[in-house]
Formats: C-alpha cells, structure tokens, sequence
C-alpha cells in the first residue's frame, strides 16, 4: 500500500527539521512506524507526525518531561520511557523549538542504537555487475531560514 501524502504542515516542519541538523554530516533521514524520523549517528532522534514532533530525551527525565505543557508520552503505559509528542503549541517560538531540538541532541550521544534488522541479499545474477558503491555526497552550509512553522519568532 502506497504512503499518504504529507502534508503541507508536515512537509514544513521536515524542512525546519532538516534545516536544525544541517550543521550535522551523520544525520539519515527515512519513515518509522507512520513519522518521518531524523536518525542522528544512526539513533533516533526526531520524527514527525502530522504537526506533532516526536522527541527522545533521557529516559531518566521522564516523570519531569510528561508534567510540561503541550507534550504527552508516545506510550502511556510506560513502555517507551523518554519518547515524547510535541504538540504545535509547544513549538510555536523559535525559543521553544530550540529546547526541543537541543534536548533531543544533547541526549543523542548517550541514546542506544536499535539493532538494525539485516535485509536479505541474493547474489547478483550471472553477467551483471553490482552496484558501484556510492559516497554520501557532502552537506553544504546552509544560511539559516527563517520558517512558517513559528508563530511568534523570539
């Protein structure tokens, strides 16, 4: 079944997302379980939603985390301590938004990777080469933009 659209205001937040981490040569970008997730040095980081950020911080940060305004927990019955929603309200200010996405990185480092699942391979038929690996092509410096996503800009 083919994915749904995004929408306008998903798209912009990707874009204010992919803007965030452009500074940053180990970001990948790809869908996780219905989000448009940002994987930092191979480990979740941000994802999106609809409008909703979905954020990882310390697990140990939790009880705080879940009493802020404009965030409610991924899995309420406590399965995935550290992952939180950020509803639009919670973003709205450039001050805001830096929060989220400086926690977000600042737990990085210390998060665990998930294990990566191991795609099967078959071996290239007879009289075709493989694919020639390709390098990752390398991030420019992009100048800051300013995006729609904020309501007020501090």
């Amino acid at each position: 079944m083919p994915a749904r659209p995004l929408s306008d205001e998903s798209l912009h937040l990707i874009d204010a997302i992919r803007t965030a981490l452009a500074h940053r040569s180990d970001v990948q970008e790809r869908p996780l379980f219905g989000t448009y997730a940002f994987f930092v040095d191979g480990k979740m980081c941000i994802a999106v939603k609809g409008e909703d950020l979905l954020v990882r911080l310390p697990p140990e940060r939790h009880s705080e985390l879940q009493e802020m305004q404009n965030t409610r927990e991924l899995s309420p019955g406590g399965g995935m301590q550290g992952y939180f929603w950020v509803e639009p309200n919670g973003y709205a200010t450039r001050a805001q938004w830096n929060y989220w996405v400086q926690e977000a990185l600042a737990y990085n480092p210390r998060a665990l990777a998930s294990p990566r699942k191991k795609k099967a391979t078959s071996p290239p038929a007879a009289g075709k080469k493989a694919p020639a690996s390709t390098s990752p092509k390398p991030k420019k410096k992009t100048a800051v933009k300013k995006h729609s996503i904020f309501e007020a800009d501090d």
